[in-house]
């Protein structure tokens, strides 16, 4: 582990303590004794590096705190294609490998990521067929989130829309793929929400 500087610690316990609740730049500031916003974001961006924490870059409030610091390395399984998966939940079955990736791309634990890989042309413009697609473990999803999900067999990855008690996965592609949408009989699971798209190259 790491070494941390005592005004790191500090503010590492205060995240820690506060977690449920977050502390804004201002009352951290207050509470770590640090008057500078400069030094503080210094802290901040070491507690970061050094593995202990992730942040949201554009949200103060919104960070993890790691239970132990993670390698600057980590690797993530990947389950394969997103459009011919087993039956389920695609993460019931075993990675087909373990890619490397930086840890800090993951605004998130790296245990709870997984990965698959993009399929069709149906989330164009915004994924392209063998797009490497990092998702976070979780089984529900908010309106508007890109979900990995089970349906009918198929793995897919599709924008999760819900209104009015109703349930569509939607393509961004929409001019050539229509909404689907979601009834009780379907075979439906949430496996993860995409947080990162890492763009293929030939």
């Amino acid at each position: 582990m790491k070494p941390l500087h005592h005004k790191q610690k500090r503010i590492f316990e205060l995240l820690k303590t506060n977690s449920s609740n977050p502390l804004s730049i201002k009352d951290l500031s207050v509470k770590s004794d640090i008057d500078s916003p400069g030094v503080l974001y210094y802290h901040l961006d070491q507690l970061e590096k050094k593995g202990y924490l992730k942040r949201n870059p554009n949200n103060s409030k919104d960070y993890f705190i790691l239970e132990s610091p993670e390698d600057n390395i980590v690797y993530i399984g990947n389950f394969g294609k997103a459009k011919c998966g087993p039956r389920g939940n695609i993460l019931d079955g075993n990675p087909l490998s373990h890619i490397p990736i930086a840890s800090s791309l993951l605004r998130f634990p790296a245990k709870d990521a997984f990965i698959v890989e993009a399929e069709g042309d149906s989330m164009k413009p915004r994924i392209f067929e063998g797009d490497i697609v990092i998702a976070k473990k979780q089984n529900i999803a908010e309106h508007g989130d890109i979900v990995v999900c089970s349906f009918n067999d198929e793995v897919l990855i599709k924008k999760y829309v819900y209104h009015r008690n109703s349930v569509s996965l939607v393509s961004f592609n929409q001019e050539k793929y229509h909404p689907i949408g979601v009834n009780s009989d379907d075979n439906f699971c949430i496996s993860g929400v995409v947080k990162n798209i890492l763009a293929y190259s030939d």
